[in-house]
């Protein structure tokens, strides 16, 4: 089972490959309900019999929520951390096996940004990439609901100069882009199964691509929900990116006019334009 957000409404895709509308449906209190899997289950199976085609332009699926990430939960994320600075070798080193995640604030719904809408780049960064990533969708009682697709955009060079800078190299306007849908958690599908598949486009062809499996991810889910909810609470639920363990080499930067397309199993395709 699939969410979709369009501008008129939120639409649930069905068994049969089709969406159906769900009048009024408020995504903040659907993640502050007790259980909101079952709440959309119930909602699906008395939405209008009328069907709907997937949608081709969906917007970003999400309300009010903050997103948040972890990093260096995948290898090849530790090892171009590493390579970024001397200074940072020993700081990522010991984060990948220390018992505490890395987790950091990343974004705002303000500056995120849904399929087809540009991603931004700094102005004062000369080596940016995305990092694809496996989103996680938690309710208000750190319980895991479903799954998107993420894009950490993330400026390598300022990171790399001095780990203090972390929130510039990871937050700004258009830093950020999600969807194009919510997959239900516990549907069935192993998402640790799938798999995530970059391409980056730029004068028409492809400039990178990568893949990684999901099950590379060094730390369970729940463990990293449950530091994110250390002392914290999320009343209308939060997004949490996982990690990316894709890495483009470290002569190649984004440009205006670049494509990304983002694609995890199971959940779809995510593609932003770069402004």
């Amino acid at each position: 089972m699939r969410l979709y957000r369009t501008s008129a409404d939120w639409l649930v895709e069905t068994d049969d490959g089709s969406a159906r509308a769900l009048p009024g449906f408020d995504f903040d209190a659907w993640l502050a309900s007790t259980d909101p899997a079952a709440d959309l289950r119930a909602l699906a199976a008395t939405a209008s019999a009328a069907a709907a085609p997937v949608p081709a332009a969906p917007l970003m699926p999400i309300g009010t929520q903050e997103i948040w990430a972890v990093g260096v939960t995948y290898q090849r994320s530790k090892v171009a951390r590493m390579e970024e600075s001397q200074n940072a070798k020993s700081a990522y080193d010991l984060v990948y096996d220390a018992p505490r995640p890395e987790l950091f604030f990343k974004a705002t719904p303000s500056r995120t940004r849904g399929p087809g809408q540009p991603v931004t780049l700094r102005h004062d960064t000369k080596w940016i990439v995305p990092e694809p990533e496996l989103a996680l969708v938690i309710s208000s009682r750190g319980k895991l609901v479903g799954y998107t697709i993420g894009n950490d955009m993330s400026c390598r060079d300022i990171e790399g100069e001095n780990l203090l800078y972390l929130p510039q190299a990871k937050t700004w306007n258009g830093c950020c882009a999600l969807g194009p849908c919510i997959l239900l958690a516990g549907d069935g599908a192993d998402v640790r199964a799938s798999e995530i598949r970059i391409t980056i486009t730029r004068d028409g062809s492809a400039a990178f691509t990568g893949s990684v499996q999901v099950s590379q991810i060094k730390r369970t889910f729940e463990e990293l929900i449950g530091y994110l909810f250390r002392d914290q609470s999320f009343p209308g639920g939060v997004i949490l990116l996982t990690g990316t363990g894709i890495v483009p080499p470290n002569e190649f930067s984004l440009r205006s006019g670049d494509g990304i397309r983002i694609e995890i199993d199971g959940i779809g395709t995510l593609e932003n334009p770069v402004a």
